[in-house]
């Protein structure tokens, strides 16, 4: 499958789009019930919305921390993977760090951004000379207001394929 060839049509097409993010659905199942959508896709950027429903709130009827974090960590993922490559690159989360700095009482975005030179700088030009980097991307999360709801941190570690030593249990 060429998943590259998805996210293409993705970018020029709000069909493809949907398609897109009904392929994601289902390759990731456990943000299934969060209903993460992919609103824009471009080279370089990526936004994904939450909404606030039921599923996502915590006991207070805010967005919970926890869907919070895992936006944070699926639109910086996402980014990398598609910017690196799926078949080329492994990356894995290291850590994740989080700020909170308003209750969610609506529909929230992650707006996450790289740049070529980011990635030079930060990835490739390092996997040549070592086995394995660990890059921290930061995400914002603001709710459809504005509202500046988190501040995420997510350590990946990022290494070649042949570079992995365990094997890939299919």
């Amino acid at each position: 499958m060429n998943i590259s060839k998805y996210l293409e049509r993705a970018k020029r097409s709000s069909f493809h789009l949907w398609v897109l993010n009904q392929g994601l659905l289902r390759m990731i199942p456990f943000n299934k019930p969060h209903a993460f959508t992919v609103t824009l896709i471009e080279d370089y950027r990526v936004r994904i919305s939450i909404p606030y429903k039921r599923k996502n709130f915590n006991h207070i009827r805010g967005l919970h921390a926890c869907a919070l974090a895992t936006l944070s960590e699926y639109a910086t993922g996402f980014l990398l993977i598609s910017r690196l490559g799926f078949d080329t690159y492994r990356v894995i989360m290291q850590r994740l760090e989080m700020e909170y700095h308003y209750q969610g009482k609506m529909d929230a975005v992650a707006e996450f951004a790289l740049t070529p030179e980011w990635i030079a700088q930060h990835i490739t030009a390092p996997l040549n000379e070592q086995e394995a980097v660990v890059v921290t991307c930061e995400v914002k999360i603001h709710d459809v207001e504005g509202k500046h709801l988190t501040t995420g941190r997510i350590h990946w570690q990022i290494k070649k394929w042949a570079s992995v030593k365990t094997k890939v249990v299919a």
